[in-house]
């Protein structure tokens, strides 16, 4: 405990004013996700563009290419959002059946073992099977945020699990901490888009 909290405080003292900018706008994006506020896809925008080179220069490669994903997502996202299911119709939290999401985690881990593989092969990237997991993951669970199916926060918490190892192992301590407050709100996240869904939906 004493080692962890001189680390944290240590990565505090050395923190770039770019992660702290980062995890900053990342909260913001979840507090207004859970709230289906359209204002958290322009926070997402911003924070990951920043991420792009954290990530790089951390070694994650996997992380740093995810980010270019996500700052396409949050353009899709906002967009989606904005039209909603048409005039006067936000868009509506539903759910995926079990088999779909069968399907889904089938592909994730597949193509973890193959970009893992890969990393392993031709790049040094950092924990290459972790990295290629959680990215491939959040790939997933974001284009599930964004057409607002409600079990998007089960993979995340899977997810940001997994993370906070990952980015602990690389230094980024912040982040780390960022990603343990994400847990507690992913709770407070499915909570709440279930309490929003229409009868016929729950």
């Amino acid at each position: 405990m004493d080692n962890l909290s001189h680390n944290l405080l240590a990565a505090a003292q050395s923190m770039s004013p770019w992660e702290a900018a980062a995890v900053a706008l990342a909260i913001a994006y979840l507090v207004w996700a859970i709230r289906q506020n359209i204002a958290c896809w322009p926070a997402a925008l911003a924070s990951t563009s920043i991420y792009v080179l954290l990530m790089y220069q951390a070694g994650l490669y996997m992380e740093s290419a995810l980010q270019l994903f996500y700052i396409a997502m949050a353009v899709y996202g906002w967009i989606h959002w904005r039209r909603g299911e048409g005039p006067d119709h936000p868009l509506a939290v539903t759910r995926r059946p079990l088999s779909w999401h069968a399907l889904a985690i089938a592909v994730v881990l597949v193509i973890t073992l193959l970009s893992g593989w890969l990393l392993t092969r031709h790049t040094d990237a950092a924990l290459p099977y972790l990295d290629s997991f959680t990215t491939w993951g959040a790939i997933v669970a974001t284009w599930m945020v964004a057409r607002k199916i409600l079990e998007n926060w089960y993979y995340w918490f899977v997810i940001d699990s997994v993370s906070i190892y990952l980015y602990v192992s690389r230094g980024l301590f912040l982040t780390a901490l960022l990603f343990a407050l994400y847990l507690v709100l992913i709770v407070i996240g499915y909570r709440t888009w279930r309490r929003s869904m229409q009868p016929d939906h729950v």
